[in-house]
């Protein structure tokens, strides 16, 4: 474990295969344990787990953020920027639909950053973003 906790996030998906092919296969996420009903995942040194519950998957709504409407919830990683690169890379060449595609928001401004959101294939939203100065994740 780092100095940092990690944290543990359930989610529902409708189906394991597909989730196992989206964080598995797309994302590159290593499994851990599992049952019939659900598979934990090493989502970069944090547990998240996807648990089979039947039933489609609403978003709460919108948010606009930098001229986008962000979807509510979601959830992600902060990443280096390389890392970031890599992932959009990895997720365009698995023809990944975006919710926001890839971009640099807020550029020349505290918390000047990489952002882009999707979904998985049971309909939650994930963003991952990445600071140009990771020591402003918090500034104002």
């Amino acid at each position: 474990m780092s100095s940092r906790p990690a944290f543990h996030l359930a989610i529902p998906v409708d189906d394991l295969g597909r989730a196992r092919e989206f964080y598995g296969g797309v994302l590159g996420l290593a499994e851990g344990r599992s049952a019939d009903q659900w598979v934990d995942w090493d989502f970069h040194g944090h547990q998240v787990v996807t648990h089979v519950v039947p039933g489609a998957r609403a978003e709460a709504g919108r948010n606009p953020v930098d001229g986008h409407d962000v979807p509510v919830p979601h959830f992600g990683l902060v990443l280096d920027v390389d890392a970031f690169h890599v992932l959009a890379g990895r997720l365009k060449d698995a023809d990944t639909r975006f919710v926001i595609e890839p971009y640099r928001r807020f550029a020349g401004e505290p918390g000047e950053q990489w952002t882009m959101f999707l979904h998985d294939p049971a309909g939650n939203a994930l963003e991952f973003k990445a600071f140009r100065d990771e020591s402003q994740l918090f500034a104002r």
